[in-house]
């Protein structure tokens, strides 16, 4: 009877160091994904003041082989490293090389590559970017297993110490560079050298170093996991990134940056949001996923309260759109506002899906990862060939439908792993959204009030909107003890 209520007791400590762990470092996450992201924003807001759309557009070309490139460099075995409990050093020294191999490779391949894709989107001028550009994927190979270690270890404090300096440096200088004139090399200077001080200061302060030793069995069993991950990265980079590709071939350099900077802008607060809880979740969902109701509970609140905080960002962008561009970007950006205002609804559903899949990783079913990552690229593959003839905004609206279809798909074969089916995830999530949406209608007629016979500066605009629709959704929340609402209000009390 003792040692039942001793290990009863040893249980229970355990879940709280779990738990106060994983506040702690969701804290720091938020800190560091915020704080670096702000500051990148800021960047981002002042280069499209000096820069043209086609400048990005030119750069947005690029970002599926760019995005490719990291897939590939990677091959999943990070993500192994994080969900192997026992990882010792040979394991880290052997993903280290395996990365720097790949790395070097995929660059080579890339560099004798770019007069094709240059080619292809008729832009002769992508050639030497192409070649500078990419070479990111080698200093990056350099610091990925540290940068793996400080998240499984979940030190995510000393990760915000590095990034902050080495984006506000690369940001000033890519200012500096806009400001004299040299255009789209601007950006690819400003993410050479933001790399770069990642990379050094990851070497010189995670107090890691590879050591000279290759195991190929310890690959294999990391690759037997990652490749899988892998492959279905390469397809979601490839159909997330098929946007920028069919409208860089089809459309303009213009019509593309005027896509790139409304689809940034909505993911600044979805994908930040979704990344900094991302990087906590994975590890602590990983030491609890032999136990299915713990990891049912974990992610039900998790995504509760995504949700309850992303809905009324959300709705606020899209309802100030048209003031937020013309005073962040200037009115020559305004043929994107509409794009954005249709692309903000998609972005709810990227963090469901995410942490969905993340359920099927943390329980090794990369298998099945793949398996749906497949049929939904047949999906996409056949949508937007129909939507192409419908022009930018028949591509716009089939990724919005697209990525709720893909919320289904993916949440009905997680929620078989862990009995969380997506009637009873969209039943928890309801009072969230009918809140918001009451919410939001509301506001609407009153900013249209305001624009149409009040000539209020753009920043008052702005601020007023999202104040009102902030006090009234957290004050109708808690009147109504949304479920949501109280689990954050005990989770900050518990801390």
């Amino acid at each position: 009877m003792k040692d039942q209520w001793r290990s009863g007791l040893k249980n229970q400590e355990v879940q709280m160091r779990l738990k106060q762990k994983a506040i702690g470092g969701l804290i720091w996450t938020f800190s560091q994904q915020f704080s670096v992201q702000a500051i990148n924003f800021v960047v981002q807001l002042v280069l499209a003041r000096l820069l043209l759309p086609e400048d990005f557009g030119l750069v947005a070309m690029l970002s599926v082989f760019m995005a490719l490139g990291t897939s590939l460099t990677d091959s999943g075995l990070t993500s192994s490293l994080i969900r192997t409990k026992e990882a010792a050093q040979r394991d880290y020294s052997t993903v280290f090389f395996m990365n720097l191999v790949a790395s070097l490779l995929i660059y080579i391949v890339l560099f004798f590559s770019a007069p094709l894709i240059a080619s292809f989107f008729d832009q002769p001028m992508l050639v030497p970017i192409i070649r500078l550009y990419t070479c990111t994927f080698i200093i990056r190979a350099f610091s990925q297993v540290q940068q793996t270690k400080l998240t499984k270890e979940m030190n995510f404090k000393l990760q915000m110490l590095i990034q902050i300096p080495s984006v506000i440096i690369a940001g000033i200088a890519g200012v500096l560079f806009a400001y004299h004139g040299m255009g789209v090399w601007s950006l690819v200077y400003m993410n050479i050298i933001q790399v770069s001080l990642s990379a050094i200061q990851l070497w010189f302060r995670t107090g890691w170093w590879p050591s000279l030793e290759f195991d190929w069995q310890l690959l294999k069993s990391h690759l037997n996991f990652g490749y899988k991950l892998t492959l279905a990265g390469i397809l979601n980079t490839i159909f997330t990134n098929l946007y920028n590709v069919i409208i860089g071939k089809y459309f303009s350099a213009t019509q593309l940056g005027y896509y790139n900077r409304a689809d940034t802008l909505r993911m600044f607060p979805v994908q930040n949001l979704a990344t900094a809880l991302n990087k906590v979740t994975y590890p602590m969902f990983s030491s609890i996923q032999e136990d299915n109701t713990k990891l049912k509970e974990a992610y039900r609140m998790l995504m509760q309260q995504v949700i309850f905080w992303l809905l009324p960002l959300m709705a606020i962008l899209i309802i100030v759109a048209k003031p937020l561009f013309v005073f962040l970007l200037t009115d020559k950006w305004l043929p994107a506002v509409p794009y954005f205002q249709w692309l903000c609804i998609a972005g709810l559903m990227y963090p469901l899906n995410a942490y969905n899949l993340n359920i099927l990783n943390v329980k090794g079913r990369s298998d099945l990862f793949l398996r749906l990552e497949v049929i939904k690229k047949v999906i996409i593959t056949l949508g937007v060939i129909l939507a192409i003839p419908y022009g930018i905004y028949g591509l716009i609206y089939f990724q919005v439908a697209s990525t709720i279809l893909a919320y289904f798909i993916n949440s009905y074969y997680s929620g078989k792993l862990i009995d969380y089916s997506a009637s009873k995830q969209l039943m928890d999530i309801l009072p969230s959204l009918a809140l918001a949406t009451l919410v939001g209608v509301m506001v609407w007629l009153f900013y249209r009030i305001v624009e149409e016979y009040l000539n209020w500066p753009k920043w008052v605009v702005i601020s007023i909107v999202g104040i009102s629709y902030f006090g009234v959704y957290l004050i109708v929340g808690y009147l109504l003890r949304l479920r949501a609402y109280r689990d954050f209000k005990t989770l900050i009390l518990k801390r």
